[in-house]
Order: structure tokens, then C-alpha cells, then sequence
């Protein structure tokens, strides 16, 4: 690779760590229309992709990550983590069971935390509720104070078990551990609602909405805005209901 190349790798990567996103995927998508193949920035772009909200995000990841397989750059840790990118991009064209069977691989080879997280959530998308709390619980045992582990495991009893007071625990040691986690602070928002403490619920919902959505979050933005409207309506009518009394 030129020098040249090399300095604009390293610009983009330094406005992405900047927060400058924008212009770092505008660097990126560059540097991929000029063909450098680099896992370095491939992985990153991926990333802003998946994120970006566009209509072709999906599509575009998974090109871009097929051709980052040849990258010369491209290590073991790298490799796990384009695989998960991946892993998402099919799972949102619509194809799960692609999707699973990329992160079960994966795993196969080296267990680690970013596929317990990552296949633990999907394992909950399949609707397999068995499946899902086996896999959740044999990685709350690699590790056992993993707030992703731990949301996955509350959102197998709530979602699938139908079973929220065996969720809650889990979602509040997740809470604990990482108290910005958005599906956590929706979940417990749920609580707060059921239990008449609509005020609690929308602190926790404003937290979640300050946050950055990820393709892996059951809850996106548009949920989260609409629960935090019905909480702070739920409060408005508490109030007027307090004064009247």
C-alpha cells in the first residue's frame, strides 16, 4: 500500500475516534471506491455502516466484508470481529439462520465474549427459548458479570418464557453493572410502568435515548421515543390527579 494510502487510513481512523463520523465514513467509502483492501479501516467502516441508517447498510456491509476477508492485515481478533459485522448484516437482509450459523462457527473455533454476547442475542431472535437460555447460561458462566449476558438472559424469560419476575433479576444486575445498556433501561421502564412510577420510567428512557443505537438492540429509537412520550403522559395525568385530590 502507498504512503499515500496509509495517511488517509489513518485520518479517517483518527476522525472516527473523534467522534467526526460523518466524515470518516465519507473517508472510508474513499478509500473503498479507490480498492484498498485493509481490514484496519474495513472493520470500522463496517461499523458506521451498520449504524448509518441507510437503505443500502445492510448490503453494503456485507460487500464491503467479503472483500475484507482477503485483507492482508486481517488477524485472528480482527476476523472475529468481521464475522459478527457479518453475522448482523445477513441477519437483517433476513437471513437468521445465516446469520446464527456464522457466529456458531466462529464460536466453534474461539469462544470469547463478543460471540456470547452477539449469538446469545440472536439465539433470543430465533424464538428458541430453550436454545436460548442453555447458550445465555453457559455464557454467564465465562462470565458471569456481563451486562450483555445478563440482558440477554432477562430477555429470554420476558420475552420468550413469558416470565418477567425471573427476568428482573437479570436486568438489574445488568443495570448495575452498565447502567447506559438501552434494551435494560426499556425493560425496566416496563416495570416502572406496570408499578405506577411513571417518572422513574422516563428517567430511565431519557438515559436510553442519549444513547447510540446498535443493530444488535431489540429496542430502537422509534420504541424508545414512544414509551418516553407514554411515561411522561402517564406522569402529566398522575399530577393532575395529585392535585386534584
Amino acid at each position: 500500500m502507498s504512503i499515500m494510502n496509509r495517511l488517509k487510513v489513518r485520518s479517517a481512523l483518527l476522525k472516527h475516534q473523534r467522534g467526526q463520523k460523518e466524515e470518516a465514513l465519507a473517508m472510508y467509502e474513499q478509500l473503498y471506491r479507490d480498492g484498498v483492501v485493509l481490514a484496519s479501516y474495513m472493520l470500522p467502516y463496517s461499523v458506521l455502516l451498520l449504524r448509518s441508517g441507510r437503505d443500502d447498510a445492510w448490503q453494503k456491509t456485507r460487500e464491503v466484508l467479503v472483500k475484507a476477508q482477503k485483507a492482508s492485515d486481517l488477524t485472528q481478533e480482527k476476523r472475529q470481529q468481521l464475522l459478527m459485522n457479518y453475522a448482523i448484516a445477513v441477519w437483517k437482509l433476513g437471513d437468521l439462520d445465516k446469520a446464527v450459523s456464522t457466529l456458531e462457527a466462529s464460536h466453534a473455533k474461539t469462544p470469547n465474549s463478543l460471540t456470547y454476547q452477539s449469538l446469545g442475542f440472536l439465539y433470543v431472535e430465533t424464538g428458541d427459548a430453550q436454545k436460548a437460555l442453555d447458550y445465555n447460561l453457559e455464557a454467564l458462566e465465562y462470565d458471569d458479570e456481563d451486562a450483555i449476558t445478563l440482558d440477554n438472559l432477562g430477555q429470554v424469560h420476558y420475552r420468550l418464557l413469558k416470565d418477567k419476575e425471573a427476568a428482573r433479576p437479570y436486568f438489574v444486575k445488568a443495570n448495575q453493572l452498565k447502567p447506559s445498556q438501552i434494551d435494560t433501561l426499556y425493560f425496566l421502564s416496563l416495570y416502572d410502568m406496570e408499578e405506577g412510577r411513571p417518572q422513574d420510567a422516563e428517567e430511565k428512557l431519557a438515559t436510553a435515548l442519549e444513547g447510540s443505537f446498535s443493530p444488535l438492540n431489540h429496542v430502537n429509537r422509534d420504541m424508545a421515543q414512544l414509551a418516553y412520550e407514554r411515561a411522561r403522559q402517564a406522569q402529566g395525568k398522575t399530577a393532575t390527579a395529585a392535585q386534584d385530590d
